[in-house]
Formats: C-alpha cells, sequence, structure tokens
C-alpha cells in the first residue's frame, strides 16, 4: 500500500516555508524523537527492533547524456524560490504534465519492484536514473540546490528527500521513493512508500491511515474549494486514528516550474486560497459576501484551474 509524504529542502529555510507534493504520518509520541537527528544516539533499538539509520556512503554523481533537456537550475547549485501565482497550462501544456506524469509513476512502481532486503537505495537510484534517460527525460531532482542523487529515498524515520547511499536495506524496513521527472519541459512529481519483506502491523497501519486520508482529502477537491479544506480533512482522519501530522510541510503546484503555488497545508489552517471555478475566467469572494462592481476600466485577470 503506498503512502505518499510531504518532504522539504533548504529553499524552504529561504522562502521561510517547507514544501513538496506529499505527505508523511508518524506515531505523534515519537515524532519528537525521529527530528533530533543530530543528537540521536545510532545504536539506539527502536520498539527492540530496529536501529536508528546511519549514514550510509554516497555514490558520485551520475552523469546524464548532452542531448537531454535540463531545467534551468541544474549546475547552479542554488536553490529556486517557489514561483509565485499559479502555472496556468494551455491544451498542449495539460498533455505534456499527463505524459510526465504518467512516465514519473512508471518509474516510481519499476522502482517500487526493486525494494527488497539487501537492496541498496543507491542501486535503486541507478535504476532510476537509467530508466528515465532511457526515456528521454531528466530526473529533476539530480542537481537541484545541490542534491547529489536522481531520487529520493527515505527509510523509516527519515521523513522525506533521503539521499540514496549504500545503507542495504533490511527486513521490515518501509521506504519512500520519491520520483520527478522533467519531460520536454514540464515536471512529473509523485512518491510512494512500499514494504520491504516482512512488515510489523504498526507500520502496516500507518501506511494505511495515510493513504486512507490522502484518499478523503483529495475527493473534496473541485472548483470553489477552499485549499484549506484540504488540510482540515487530511487532519482529522489522522486525528481519528490517535496519529500526528507533520504540520511543517506543505503541498505546492507543479509543472513548468518545479515548485509554485498554490501552497496547500496539509493539516488545519487558516491560510486563504480557493481552487477556480473550471471554466478558467469565474472568479469569487473567499467569504461568499455580496460583491458590487462598476468598471469605469478593469483588469483582465489570468486565473489557474485545477484539472
Amino acid at each position: 500500500m503506498p503512502l505518499l509524504i510531504i518532504s522539504s529542502c533548504a529553499r524552504c529555510i529561504d522562502n521561510k516555508i517547507t514544501c513538496d507534493a506529499f505527505l508523511y504520518l508518524v506515531d505523534s509520541k515519537k515524532f519528537t524523537a525521529t527530528l533530533q537527528l543530530l543528537a540521536r544516539d545510532e545504536d539506539e533499538v527502536i520498539d527492540g527492533q530496529r536501529k536508528r539509520l546511519k549514514p550510509g556512503n554516497v555514490s558520485p554523481r551520475r552523469l546524464v547524456p548532452a542531448h537531454i533537456n535540463k531545467p534551468p537550475y541544474v549546475e547552479t547549485f542554488t536553490v529556486p524560490a517557489i514561483s509565485s501565482g499559479l502555472q496556468i497550462h494551455d491544451k498542449t501544456g495539460i498533455e505534456s504534465m499527463k505524459a510526465s506524469g504518467r512516465l514519473a509513476a512508471k518509474v516510481r512502481e519499476y522502482a517500487g519492484s526493486l525494494v527488497k532486503p539487501g537492496v541498496t537505495t543507491d542501486e535503486i537510484d541507478e535504476a532510476v536514473h537509467n530508466m528515465i534517460i532511457e526515456n528521454g527525460a531528466y530526473p529533476s531532482p539530480l542537481g537541484y540546490g545541490g542534491f547529489p542523487k536522481s531520487v529520493c529515498t527515505s527509510v523509516n524515520e527519515c521523513i522525506c528527500h533521503g539521499i540514496p547511499n549504500s545503507r542495504p536495506l533490511e527486513d521490515g524496513d518501509i521506504i519512500n521513493i520519491d520520483v520527478t521527472v522533467y519531460l520536454n519541459g514540464y515536471h512529473g512529481d509523485t512518491s510512494a512508500t512500499f514494504f520491504c519483506g516482512d512488515v510489523d502491523e504498526k507500520a502496516i497501519e500507518l501506511v494505511q491511515v495515510t493513504k486512507e486520508s490522502l484518499d478523503k482529502a483529495i475527493s473534496i477537491c473541485g472548483p470553489g474549494v477552499d485549499y484549506k479544506k484540504i488540510g482540515k480533512t487530511f487532519h482529522d482522519h489522522a486525528d481519528k486514528h490517535k496519529y500526528g501530522v507533520v504540520r511543517n510541510y506543505v503541498g505546492h503546484g507543479v509543472g513548468r516550474v518545479f515548485h509554485s503555488d498554490p501552497i496547500v497545508h496539509h493539516s488545519r489552517n487558516d491560510v486563504a486560497g480557493r481552487m477556480v471555478w473550471d471554466d478558467k475566467w469565474t472568479m469569487v469572494t473567499e467569504d461568499a459576501s455580496l460583491h458590487y462592481r462598476t468598471d469605469a476600466y478593469h483588469w483582465k485577470h489570468n486565473t489557474g484551474f485545477v484539472g
């Protein structure tokens, strides 16, 4: 059962937010310990079964053929700011988004099929890198703000943006594989969590509840719906099962730009913002209050849409 997660990176520090596309639920009692990475005892045994993660060796950056179209941030080693404003996609853009999304999903599932005890996350990175290149696309994470690999592999307590390395996967691990491809000028971004070998019931339940929360949040999306309703829907289901939500991370728009508005919080919040109507023109007041307009002249506004 896949578990989609939200992640963050150095870019977020500059923007005073955290981002990425997906969400990860954690046991609220262990959330604080999970984040105390700098002060942790790496030999500590968790739940009497597994040790905390230890950094593995990171192999050299993999090469990308010159003919592959690369995003503008590659080789700058800077973290791009979140692009303000919604990305507006025409018919051609929508088809390009579908193509990049399909490829990303295909790569994600292939990567998941490689998950088994003894396989290293570096081996998964190599397979992902090669598959993306063979399909004429660029692995979006590679070179993003200096990120050294082509996919993010986050094992067990790693919430997000784990760097593939020499650590072999162990029986009972869960691993999130976060794939983003850049195909014909458009990013396709997706992730899922996979079970490695015999996973205990607590981990299975965590994944199941998170997937249910995600599905419930997706089901309420549509024209005129406040973005904050996503966070409330997700948080309500997590509460029902006594799980906590990682509040620091948010979702984002994707398209020609890797990270853009809208910023979507996955916990309860009061941030303004609404999915616009699918006619791409109609705009309504946030609080449904009546609006009076008289035109001496008017501005024409481009509006985004959810599709």
